[in-house]
Parts: structure tokens; C-alpha cells; sequence
């Protein structure tokens, strides 16, 4: 009843699927709660001094955000492996985003500020393509 040939090419396209499918998911989300190990309201106040920090000096690398958060002395924050656990806690909220630059064969992990505005916004305003009424056959006849 089943042919040999039918079912191992069912077996190949499903494999091709899960193979093409899985490469071009996103990264899962981290599921797990992070403890910012202070009350909410002090980890919302030291989030907002280290967002201001991160968009105010562009994107900046931990130990770069460690030294500018030491000088602009934000209350509560005690060690940088503290910080680690807020900025951590902040991309868990969506409120920064650490992007990789490759330098050589050396890479730089940055953090960064999610962007106010979504790309739609930016991309609706470039102005469409202006098309010819005409076709190009129709202008081939008209010139000879």
C-alpha cells in the first residue's frame, strides 16, 4: 500500500521544514523571573538613572555604565554585579537592548536604548516610487 519512494520524500521535506524553520526563529524569551533583590520602586528609581545614563552617553559597554553610574551616584545601586542584575532585569521590561560589535576576532557586547518610534513609522514616510502610465512596450512603438 505505501510507496517507499512517497514516504521517504515526506520524510526529507519534513526534515528541510524543521531544519529551515528552526534556523530563522527569534532567540526564546528568558522565562524565569529576575529578583532585582530590592524593593520595586527602588529598582524602578536606579533603572531610570541607569536609562539616562545609557541614553545619554550612547551605547556604552557594563564596565563603561559602572563608571558612569559610580560618578553620577545613584542610591541604592551597591556593586557592579548588582547593576549587572538591573540592566538584566531592564531588558527582561524592554527598556535596553545589548547588541554585539565585531571588532576583529574580538567581540564587544553594548548596551543600548530601544528605539522611541517603531521603523514603520520611519519607513512610511520615504515617498513611494512615481510609475509610468504607460508601458514600456507601448513607448517602444512610439518612438520609431
Amino acid at each position: 500500500m505505501w510507496n517507499n519512494n512517497g514516504s521517504s520524500l515526506l520524510k526529507k521535506a519534513t526534515m528541510m521544514m524543521r531544519h529551515f524553520s528552526s534556523s530563522s526563529r527569534k532567540r526564546a524569551p528568558i522565562l524565569r523571573k529576575i529578583n532585582p533583590r530590592v524593593p520595586y520602586q527602588e529598582a524602578a528609581s536606579m533603572a531610570e538613572g541607569l536609562y539616562g545614563i545609557i541614553k545619554t552617553h550612547g551605547p556604552l559597554s557594563i564596565g563603561n555604565a559602572w563608571n558612569y553610574a559610580k560618578d553620577s551616584g545613584i542610591n541604592g545601586l551597591s556593586s557592579k554585579t548588582h547593576m549587572k542584575l538591573l540592566l538584566k532585569w531592564m531588558q527582561g521590561r524592554h527598556m535596553l537592548k545589548q547588541i554585539c560589535d565585531h571588532v576583529g576576532s574580538n567581540k564587544k557586547f553594548l548596551l543600548t536604548t530601544l528605539p522611541s518610534e517603531p521603523r514603520e513609522n520611519q519607513q512610511s514616510s520615504i515617498p513611494a516610487p512615481i510609475r509610468n502610465s504607460k508601458r514600456p512596450s507601448q513607448n517602444r512603438k512610439q518612438k520609431r
